[in-house]
């Protein structure tokens, strides 16, 4: 049985910094890409970060040069670093691996 379970989330001032974790479990994780996807209230989910089998990257333009999407296989681990916070990065992220998702972790961010 495949298992995403997504920690690290939290209440944070803007321009501070959180770290997401996705741990996975039930799947071959070092040859499947992962995605960090957030959903904001009243709006769709979104893809924030990306990053492949053999550790390429690729970022929303609204997060790149602030978030860090970075792996570790020996512990089947996922990790996205959050920086310089906004506001508007406020919603629930899921971790993605193939077709299974987490049930995500809450971020919010005040003013």
């Amino acid at each position: 049985q495949v298992q995403l379970v997504e920690s690290g989330g939290g209440l944070v001032q803007a321009g501070g910094s959180l770290r997401l974790s996705c741990a996975a479990s039930g799947i071959i994780f070092g040859l499947n890409p992962v995605d960090w996807y957030r959903q904001a209230p009243g709006k769709q989910r979104e893809l924030v970060a990306f990053i492949s089998s053999g550790g390429s990257t690729n970022y929303a333009n609204s997060v790149k040069g602030r978030f860090t999407i970075s792996r570790e296989n020996a512990k089947n681990t996922v990790y996205l670093q959050m920086n310089s916070l906004k506001p508007e990065d406020t919603g629930v992220y899921y971790c993605k691996m193939s077709n299974f998702w987490g049930r995500g972790t809450q971020v919010t961010v005040s003013s």
